[in-house]
């Protein structure tokens, strides 16, 4: 059973590590970001990259979708990436690894592969992709903790890969491009780490279109945009500001996260940041969500509607069921509601809940979908912050 939600949940499963490195004083955040020489990757070697431009790789795949309206109604969406796109987006994947050790190796899986598909390929409709290989904390170090057995793993060699891979970009591919960071759970641990120390402050600041930091508990003070996590690196609050941070965890809004909630939280002065993507200027909006067919909540490619139909293409779109909403108190997350069709054709439900066979986890929230929530949302903010970016840019 513990296997099933290891698998399932692998997209979850960084929080543990992506929560130190937010906490003032633990865990990789406090301690020295460094490696030998021998440990570095060469990151000049195109195999250390899951996706680079203008090659076939883990970005370069069929995200088409099926559009299923309440009435069950159903229709295909084609999507078609932009080889020419003016910027650029560096993303840094969750913890996907079912290596057997602390770390992962640097070989790439269907793992890795599958994870990119459902969060990140889908914005090379705006930019072009980049995505590095690192060596992350693996499922299986996850496990051990979970069964109180705890694994040597090195947060701070995955950092450093990131920071390496980062810096390998800036000198021989970015050539002065604005570029928009993108990150999931350790994934944005990670990043929030590489932005404290390697972009707060200093030059290549002016290059940070944006950073998405999904399923993270980026730290603000209350009622404030910037001081918590970063220094000079404010909170989104509309598509045409650059330079600043979407930043969320989802909850049910009828599930708010409960007491031993591991998002949401606030530590000491500050508190977690929500920005919602469906409506960056506040309040609630429509959650453009491109979900996993394979994932659906009978837990098949047919289960989408009812009777059962087929769905051919590897993702659905279900127009008017979702909206979120950020919702503020003893936990700050971002509450997503369900507009179900009485009597409708099409499904009133999206699953994404952790469980342990019939239990639900309701302290990990849908962190599951954080990116499949938004990633309609996502790709048109992305758009809108590249126009702002390259009109202020001339």
């Amino acid at each position: 059973m513990l296997r099933r939600i290891l698998i399932a949940g692998a997209m979850l499963a960084g929080f543990a590590t992506a929560a130190q490195a937010q906490v003032p004083g633990a865990g990789p955040a406090s301690a020295p970001a460094t490696a030998t020489a021998a440990t570095h990757n060469d990151y000049t070697d195109p195999a250390t990259w899951l996706c680079r431009p203008g090659r076939d790789d883990a970005c370069t795949v069929n995200l088409d979708a099926t559009v299923i309206t309440a009435d069950g109604r159903m229709s295909k969406e084609s999507f078609k990436a932009d080889p020419s796109a003016p910027i650029d987006c560096f993303y840094v994947y969750p913890t996907v690894s079912n290596a057997p050790g602390g770390n992962s190796p640097m070989a790439i899986t269907a793992d890795e592969r599958n994870v990119v598909m459902a969060q990140f390929a889908r914005l090379g409709a705006r930019c072009r992709l980049y995505a590095p290989m690192y060596r992350q904390v693996t499922l299986t170090a996850l496990k051990a903790n979970m069964m109180g057995k705890p694994m040597p793993a090195d947060r701070v060699m995955a950092y450093q890969d990131v920071v390496d891979a980062w810096n390998e970009y800036l000198a021989h591919d970015n050539h002065g491009r604005g570029v928009v960071l993108v990150g999931h759970s350790q994934g944005s641990g990670v990043l929030i780490q590489l932005i404290a120390r390697e972009i707060d402050g200093k030059p290549v600041q002016k290059q940070i279109i944006s950073a998405i930091l999904m399923g993270s508990r980026v730290q603000v003070p209350k009622g404030g945009d910037v001081g918590g996590s970063f220094k000079t690196v404010p909170l989104c609050h509309s598509d045409s500001q650059i330079g600043c941070v979407i930043a969320y965890a989802d909850f049910r809004a009828d599930s708010p996260p409960p007491a031993n909630s591991l998002f949401g939280k606030g530590e000491g002065a500050t508190v977690a940041a929500c920005v919602n993507p469906a409506a960056l200027g506040g309040g609630a909006g429509a959650a453009n969500a491109y979900m996993n067919a394979s994932q659906s909540p009978s837990g098949s490619t047919s289960g989408w509607t009812n009777p059962p139909a087929p769905v051919t293409t590897p993702f659905v779109k279900l127009p008017g069921l979702l909206t979120a909403e950020c919702v503020y108190g003893d936990f700050d997350y971002l509450a997503v509601t369900l507009h179900p069709t009485p009597g409708g054709v099409r499904v009133n439900d999206i699953g994404g809940d952790v469980k342990v066979g019939p239990m639900i986890l309701k302290n990990w929230g849908l962190h599951l979908i954080d990116a499949n929530l938004y990633m309609g949302n996502l790709v048109h903010i992305v758009g809108e912050e590249s126009k702002a970016y390259l009109a202020k840019a001339q």
